[in-house]
C-alpha cells in the first residue's frame, strides 16, 4: 500500500525572478535568474543536480516542445532533463517530478522550474486562443472570464447570497491581495486599491469586473530538492520538507453530467481530501498556517477556501469579510499578493507559490513575514475551467511537524 512522501524530500534551495513585462528578456534570461537564486540558497554546485524537471504551458512561443532549452540555458551537466505540461498546473507538476524523483532514490539531488513569457505572445486572456478548424463545437467561444463569471452565478444561487454580498466579498480579496503585494519587491503590481475602485470598475464578465481577474505577465520560479539525511550533511538545519502532492484531473462528470451543479470545484475537493490524509492534517482550518491559491479570479478564491475544506459551504464570504484570510487574519491567504498581484505565467505559478511558503517557514519573507510562527503551508493551483480542470495541491511543512 502506498505510504505517501511526508518528510521524504526536503527543500534544499528556491529561487523567483521578478514578475512583471519583461520585454528585453526571453525566457532563458528568467530561468538563469530563478535559477541562480536557487543554486545560491542551496549552496551546492550544478553537477551536483542529478535530474530536472522543466513546467512551461505556451511552449512554442518561448521555449519549444523540448526540455533541452533549460539545460542549455543553465548549462546543466547533461543529465536527464523532462519537460511537462498541465494547463496551470505545470509549475507544480515539474515540481512534483523532481520531488518524485529523490523520493524513489532515482536522484539525489533534483531541480524543478517553471517559467513562461506570456507578454510576447500578445495574450490578454480575451477572447478565446483561436484553435481554427477543430475549435470545440460545444461550447465554442469559451472564455476564462466568462466560464468563472458563470461559477459565481452557479454559487450565488445555490447558497442564496444577495448579490451585492457576493461583489463586496470579492472586492475584499482583491484589495486584500494588491495590500499585500504592495509589500511584495517581486510582484508585477504593486499600487493598492481601495474597495469603491474595484465595484466601479469596468466590468469583464458579470460579475467580474476589472480588478477581479489576474494579469498577463512574465516569470520564472525555481526549486532544488533532495532528501533530509543530505540536507543535514550540506549543513543545513530547520529543514522545509513536502508533507503532500496530489492532482486530480476531470474525468468528464462537469461537463458531461448534471450531477454538477457548477458551483464548486470536484478535483479541487478530491484532491484535498488525499492531501490532507497523506500529511496526516486532521483539521485544516486550524492547522493549515498560511495559503497560496489559484486565485485566476476573485471568485475561484473564494470558492476555493470551501473546497479545501477551511470555510463551511456558503461561509467563504462571512469569513473574507471578517478578515479571516487577511495578512494578520487566522490564516491568511496570498500574503506575497498572489496570482493578482504577480500575475499568471502558466508554467512558474506553482513554483513562486511554493517559493513564498518556503521563504515564511523560514521567516525570511521580509517586510509581508507572517508574524505567528507558520508550521504548514498550502499551495493550490487549478488549470483550465470549472467544467474542465486539473487540481494540484502540495504542502510543505517544518521537518517532523
Amino acid at each position: 500500500m502506498a505510504s505517501g512522501i511526508r518528510d521524504k524530500v526536503a527543500i534544499l534551495g528556491m529561487g523567483c525572478s521578478q514578475f512583471g513585462e519583461r520585454w528585453s528578456d526571453n525566457a532563458e534570461d528568467l530561468m538563469i535568474e530563478a535559477f541562480t537564486e536557487a543554486l545560491g540558497d542551496a549552496g551546492i554546485e550544478k553537477n551536483q543536480i542529478d535530474a530536472a524537471w522543466l513546467g512551461t504551458a505556451i511552449e512554442e512561443q518561448h521555449v519549444g516542445k523540448s526540455a533541452v532549452p533549460l539545460s542549455m540555458a543553465l548549462r546543466l551537466p547533461n543529465i536527464p532533463v523532462t519537460r511537462v505540461e498541465n494547463y496551470c498546473a505545470s509549475g507544480s507538476e515539474a515540481f512534483r517530478g523532481a520531488v518524485y524523483a529523490v523520493a524513489a532514490g532515482a536522484a539525489d539531488i533534483a531541480l524543478a522550474l517553471g517559467v513562461e513569457k506570456l507578454k510576447d505572445t500578445g495574450y490578454g486572456g480575451l477572447p478565446q486562443r483561436n484553435r481554427g478548424s477543430v475549435n470545440d463545437l460545444y461550447w465554442a467561444n469559451v472564455s476564462a472570464p466568462g466560464s468563472f463569471a458563470q461559477l459565481a452565478s452557479a454559487y450565488r444561487a445555490k447558497h442564496g447570497i444577495d448579490a451585492g454580498d457576493l461583489k463586496r466579498a470579492m472586492a475584499h480579496i482583491s484589495v486584500k491581495s494588491h495590500d499585500n503585494g504592495a509589500r511584495n519587491p517581486k510582484a508585477h503590481l504593486r499600487n493598492r486599491i481601495d474597495e469603491d475602485k474595484v465595484l466601479n470598475a469596468p466590468m469583464i464578465a458579470e460579475p467580474l469586473g476589472l480588478f477581479d481577474c489576474c494579469g498577463v505577465s512574465d516569470g520564472s520560479a525555481c526549486a532544488i530538492v533532495t532528501t533530509p539525511e543530505i540536507a543535514k550533511s550540506l549543513g543545513k538545519h530547520d529543514l522545509i520538507t513536502v508533507k503532500a502532492l496530489q492532482l486530480a484531473a476531470s474525468n468528464g462528470l462537469e461537463a458531461q453530467h448534471n450531477s454538477w451543479d457548477g458551483s464548486h470545484f470536484v478535483t479541487t475537493r478530491k484532491c484535498a481530501e488525499r492531501a490532507y490524509k497523506e500529511a496526516g492534517i486532521t483539521n485544516p482550518r486550524d492547522q493549515i498556517s498560511l495559503f497560496e491559491v489559484h486565485d485566476c479570479f476573485s471568485i475561484t478564491e473564494l470558492v476555493t477556501m470551501e473546497d479545501l475544506f477551511i470555510s463551511p459551504e456558503g461561509g467563504a464570504v462571512k469569513d473574507i469579510m471578517d478578515g479571516f484570510y487577511d495578512a494578520d487574519g487566522k490564516v491568511p491567504c496570498q500574503i506575497d499578493g498572489g496570482l493578482k498581484c504577480f500575475g499568471h505565467p502558466i508554467g512558474a505559478s506553482g513554483l513562486r507559490m511554493i517559493y513564498e511558503m518556503y521563504l515564511q517557514l523560514q521567516g525570511r519573507a521580509g517586510d509581508r513575514q507572517r508574524k505567528e510562527e507558520p508550521v504548514f503551508g498550502m499551495t493550490h493551483n487549478l488549470g483550465g475551467f470549472p467544467h474542465q480542470n486539473v487540481c494540484s495541491l502540495a504542502i510543505v511543512g517544518k521537518m517532523g511537524a
